[in-house]
């Protein structure tokens, strides 16, 4: 396999070109940035896009938007039917519009998806004035108008030795009714000690981030296995779909149900 310094120069080589690659299996990436934004489409799976303070999760008919230069590094979870489709963009225009400045999780629509698919026939570059060339620029030009409602499902990290293992626990652990105060006292801290490495550590509240890892455990369970809403809810530590669903709308703006149906 290519090894990672040059697999990015050769992603970088032609700054005015479209990038294209698919692959079918997982190529193991250190953290690294591009001198390109980056398009990366998932068939069939989930990934993980892991930044230096926090992961993102990617569903099924979702598509991650990563600007030039964001520090990043993706893990696809485990699937033989898992196909990467990634392109990578040129960035001189990049400043024309907000969107292609920030890092976004977008659904994929019916075109979009067509038009994803049909990249399958170029691999590599494709520069200015080659076939295929005006093909892929209007994908680009596409996504700001039809990439309006990003999914802020957004897993706080860290290397803080002291957070580390609690986050571990919490990870081994969500399903269980878990508190401010159990976890303290499982690491013989107090709740308040607790609630202040998380609060200025990861900027977010214990709450706040135990409900972000239920979601994003969720979204797992809804994509890789074939249980009810109802089972999920449970095995993520809630007594109720009502309470799983109303929490998993706070953070994406979709009810577990319409979630599950836009990803079939």
């Amino acid at each position: 396999m290519q090894s990672l310094a040059g697999y990015l120069s050769d992603i970088d080589i032609h700054p005015q070109s479209v990038y294209v690659m698919h692959e079918k299996t997982e190529r193991r990436l250190s953290m690294h940035a591009h001198e390109k934004s980056q398009l990366t489409y998932v068939e069939g799976g989930i990934a993980y896009c892991n930044m230096p303070d926090r992961s993102y999760v990617v569903p099924a008919r979702h598509y991650i938007w990563i600007p030039k230069h964001q520090q990043h590094y993706i893990q696809i979870k485990h699937s033989k039917a898992t196909t990467t489709r990634n392109l990578y963009f040129y960035g001189h225009d990049d400043h024309l519009k907000p969107f292609y400045t920030r890092l976004g999780i977008y659904p994929v629509n019916e075109l979009l998806l067509q038009m994803i698919n049909y990249t399958a026939r170029w691999e590599k570059h494709v520069s200015p004035g080659e076939p295929g060339f005006p093909f892929l620029s209007a994908i680009k030009d596409i996504l700001p108008d039809i990439s309006t409602a990003a999914l802020p499902v957004a897993l706080p990290t860290t290397q803080h030795e002291r957070l580390q293992p609690v986050l571990q626990y919490i990870a081994q652990h969500f399903d269980q009714q878990l508190t401010l105060e159990s976890v303290s006292h499982q690491f013989d801290l107090s709740p308040r000690t607790l609630s202040r490495l998380f609060t200025n550590t990861l900027d977010i509240s214990f709450v706040q981030y135990l409900k972000t890892l239920r979601v994003v455990k969720g979204i797992e369970m809804i994509l890789q296995t074939n249980q009810t809403l109802s089972e999920i809810a449970y095995q993520t530590g809630y007594s109720s779909i009502a309470a799983f669903s109303k929490v998993f709308y706070q953070l994406t703006n979709k009810r577990p149900s319409s979630f599950q149906q836009s990803i079939h």
